[in-house]
């Protein structure tokens, strides 16, 4: 299995591992910049050690609630037989419970598991029914050779030479 796994390269219910790999990978990615910010703008710590100490207490996390959404979900799928919305909202209550845990509050957790339910039922939908949850960002030719060449205004320019009449 490569790192270039996709989540829908197979369907639901099989190829765990390369499941996991394609969340985890973008678990790590965020953990990674989350804790960048936090430690350069936050906490400033000194030294090595505090400094690796708080990118594992963020990124840590991070990919435990993307491994617990994607066995959770995973093993909905196994146990129900079935492939809906139901099992992304399971592993999104097991994600929820690994942040409760990880902010040692029952409440945190479940009030993320339930917005984890929704957005993976709504990620869920998208997939089932073919819209983008979050589309392709097109790049606009803004940084050109020769802006000029583009008009990027709302209203066209006035034409030169014109007076007031008086």
């Amino acid at each position: 299995m490569s790192l270039k796994a996709n989540y829908y390269d197979k369907p639901e219910g099989d190829d765990l591992f390369g499941k996991m790999i394609a969340t985890n990978k973008y678990a790590l990615a965020g953990g990674l910049g989350w804790s960048t910010v936090e430690v350069m703008m936050v906490s400033k710590p000194k030294g090595y050690l505090p400094t690796i100490a708080r990118y594992v207490y963020f990124t840590g996390p991070f990919v435990g609630m993307a491994s617990a959404f994607t066995v959770g979900a995973y093993a909905a799928n196994k146990l129900r037989g079935r492939d809906d919305a139901w099992n992304y909202v399971a592993g999104a209550f097991a994600a929820g419970g690994v942040y409760g845990a990880w902010k040692r509050n029952v409440v945190s957790g479940l009030v993320a598991g339930l917005i984890f339910s929704v957005a993976g039922a709504l990620k869920k939908q998208s997939v089932d029914e073919g819209w983008e949850f979050f589309p392709e960002v097109k790049h606009h030719a803004v940084s050109s050779i020769n802006p000029n060449r583009y008009d990027f205004t709302l209203t066209q320019e006035r034409e030169r030479g014109w007076t007031t009449g008086k």
